[in-house]
């Protein structure tokens, strides 16, 4: 009986969890860099474009799925980049970038496309293409089980 009321509780436990965590904690590039410098994790760029008819489907089904919100957040420094954003300026490395520069410098060429950086701010793998919530979590999942965290 013991053992039921436990799991129970913490069924619920983290179920609120999800439930709170109600939108992706989205950073810029340099606060990404910053906060992986204090504490090491993994980035994931979202690289988009206002045009993007798919990237904004993104945004409405699968970045609202509770279970995304709960992954990329737990699991990633998570980065929003527009692809054709000019304007806003950025040290990385020594080197000023826009996002548009440093989306052309990850050698992003579709959109929506995913960049996954290591702790160490190393571009990673590239994860291109909306997808829904539950494929979208399997390939994340895939990716860090074969890159570590």
């Amino acid at each position: 009986m013991k053992k039921i009321v436990s799991f129970t509780f913490l069924f619920f436990m983290l179920g609120g969890v999800v439930i709170a965590q109600s939108k992706i904690n989205w950073l810029t590039f340099e606060e990404a860099a910053a906060k992986t410098q204090e504490n090491p994790k993994m980035v994931f760029v979202d690289v988009y474009t206002d045009w993007c008819g798919w990237c904004k489907k993104m945004d409405k089904e699968t970045f609202t799925d509770p279970k995304v919100v709960a992954y990329i957040n737990e699991n990633f420094y998570p980065v929003k980049m527009n692809a054709e954003n000019t304007k806003r300026k950025f040290m990385f490395r020594g080197r000023e970038y826009t996002e548009a520069t440093m989306a052309a410098t990850m050698r992003v060429r579709s959109y929506p496309n995913f960049i996954i950086m290591d702790a160490a701010m190393e571009n990673i793998t590239q994860y291109p293409g909306y997808r829904q919530p539950e494929p979208f979590l399997t390939g994340l999942t895939g990716i860090l089980e074969k890159f570590g965290k």
